[in-house]
């Protein structure tokens, strides 16, 4: 009985540090690596956190779209994720929030949403063929991970719209317990990523924060996510008008003076415009860094 009872504890004590160290191993799947990786590093600085990326119009939109800014070649996606990929509707107290979900809607392994800006709606974060293809490749990656990606209506980037997707996260996490859920926001859709920081029951489930050509927010500073150290990437062209490059630079380098050794990274993109870092941030990079939770 004795010997029994020894075997089944050893047993499940192995398994309990094997699922530990099997979920901190766990990073996104490789596709198209090569095509999607940054081009030439020009500076560097904060320990490697700040990165200034070469960015060319004429090399990486029109020599890598068939139809600049309108349809990427053929070589930079991969359509068969479609079978993988429903058009949704899910009703809420805030109201029904429709939304394109691709890979596993229950037991996922992480959750990624994209939270698109002014005039865009749920349709943009499932293009295949806009911004470079750099969205096919999210769902590839997630779809190949054993994730799931969610790209959702948003009403307004106010009360309303964080209360929907708050509603859309909790739903989702609660199909998938223990995922962490990473919450990408373009342009104005940053309204919401710092909305949600400071949202007590959002902020425990946020493995990071992906603000691409986005704003900043002071309110981050006494935020639950901040607290928990959510790790934050900024990604931005160093050519918005809409919003400059130089302060949320500031608000970057403020974020890691406030917490010695904040998991924050900056990538600039020399001579990028506001949409530059929807098509050129490295996904599977980016997300793996937040994974090892560093």
């Amino acid at each position: 009985m004795s010997f029994v009872f020894i075997g089944r504890f050893c047993f499940s004590f192995l398994f309990v540090i094997f699922s530990v160290v099997a979920a901190q191993a766990f990073e996104l799947a490789s596709h198209k690596d090569r095509l999607f990786a940054y081009p030439a590093v020009l500076s560097s600085g904060e320990g490697g956190a700040y990165r200034v990326v070469d960015y060319q119009e004429l090399r990486d939109i029109n020599g890598r779209d068939a139809v600049p800014e309108r349809r990427v070649e053929g070589r930079y996606v991969s359509t068969g994720v479609r079978r993988f990929q429903q058009d949704l509707a899910l009703r809420t107290d805030a109201g029904t929030v429709r939304h394109f979900a691709v890979g596993k809607t229950r037991q996922a392994r992480a959750i990624v949403l994209y939270l698109h800006g002014q005039g865009g709606n749920r349709r943009q974060g499932v293009n295949d063929f806009s911004f470079g293809g750099n969205f096919n490749r999210i769902k590839n990656l997630m779809a190949k991970s054993g994730g799931l990606y969610l790209s959702p209506d948003i009403p307004d980037f106010r009360a309303r719209g964080t209360a929907q997707i708050a509603a859309l996260i909790a739903h989702y996490a609660a199909q998938s317990p223990g995922a962490p859920v990473f919450v990408a926001c373009g342009s104005m859709g940053g309204a919401l990523c710092w909305q949600l920081a400071r949202h007590e029951d959002t902020a425990r489930r946020l493995g990071g924060l992906l603000l691409l050509g986005s704003m900043w927010d002071e309110g981050f500073f006494q935020s639950p996510a901040i607290a928990a150290r959510v790790p934050v990437f900024f990604g931005h062209g160093s050519e918005d008008r809409v919003f400059p490059v130089e302060t949320q630079e500031a608000f970057f380098r403020k974020i890691r003076s406030a917490a010695k050794g904040y998991p924050a990274r900056f990538v600039r993109f020399e001579t990028g415009t506001h949409g530059t870092p929807i098509r050129m941030t490295d996904w599977r990079e980016t997300l793996n860094w937040m994974l090892t939770g560093k």
